[in-house]
């Protein structure tokens, strides 16, 4: 298979020990690339290293809605930059998180709305991090519809209600290891109904790691089981998934193909 993982954090402490050997698996296993996602201004800049260093890798900057509350006003300049770094290809992960509510809701509202209309400025691709908060993402989403950008909702947790939304918007959907739980329910629903050409497969590691990897740290290895999941709920190969979601990943974020 020709495996791209739309979303990681291999700048996580998590793989500080061994980062060349979980790359050198990943190249082993036929993911190509990968996308490293920021969390806060510390990891984005990580990112932006990482990216230089290797060429199998693309990093996507922003703060995450756990860490709104430590957006100050220069976090838009340094931002603007590092997207003109060369493997930088889009602003994120950014939106709402409800779950844990690390930072106020409201602010988390507020930093969302500022990338989001920084990526429109920029024209850069979006990432999204939604958790028990669609209903207020797609609120914001629809006032700003003037000024969005491309993106994609990653490690989907939605409803297909929300996800035909998401993708009437022009959005994309990424699944991650949650698609081959017991419980994933709706998800279920939601692999089916998405049209083939706006499915991205992700692993969102080191976190959330596939059935039959579950309680192990997770690596971009793993996306082949995301993908082998969500080809079987859609009765096709593995391969001709992994491709598709390889094509679509290059596409929203204006990566070659071929390179």
């Amino acid at each position: 298979m020709n495996l791209f993982d739309s979303h990681c954090h291999l700048e996580n402490g998590r793989f500080a020990e061994d980062l060349p050997e979980v790359m050198a698996r990943m190249k082993d296993a036929g993911v190509s690339r990968c996308i490293l996602a920021g969390s806060d201004m510390e990891t984005s800049e990580q990112i932006v290293a990482l990216a230089k260093e290797h060429a199998s890798v693309y990093g996507v900057v922003g703060i995450h809605p756990h860490d709104a509350k430590t957006w100050t006003d220069d976090c838009a300049d340094r931002l603007a930059q590092w997207v003109r770094e060369e493997r930088v290809v889009g602003i994120g992960e950014i939106g709402l998180d409800y779950y844990y509510d690390h930072s106020p809701r409201d602010v988390q509202k507020e930093v969302f709305v500022k990338q989001l209309l920084l990526a429109h400025e920029l024209d850069m691709p979006a990432v999204f991090h939604v958790r028990d908060a669609h209903g207020d993402v797609l609120d914001l989403l629809r006032q700003n519809r003037a000024q969005l950008p491309a993106g994609v909702v990653h490690c989907y947790s939605g409803s297909v209600e929300s996800a035909r939304e998401y993708l009437d918007m022009g959005f994309y959907i990424s699944f991650a290891g949650p698609i081959t739980f017991k419980n994933a329910n709706k998800l279920l629903d939601v692999a089916k109904y998405v049209p083939q050409d706006r499915i991205l497969v992700e692993t969102d590691s080191p976190y959330l790691a596939p059935v039959p990897m579950r309680g192990r740290r997770n690596e971009p290895t793993f996306v082949q089981y995301v993908a082998q999941t969500v080809a079987e709920l859609r009765g096709i190969s593995a391969e001709e998934l992994a491709q598709a979601a390889f094509e679509n990943t290059c596409r929203l974020f204006h990566i070659p193909e071929v390179g």
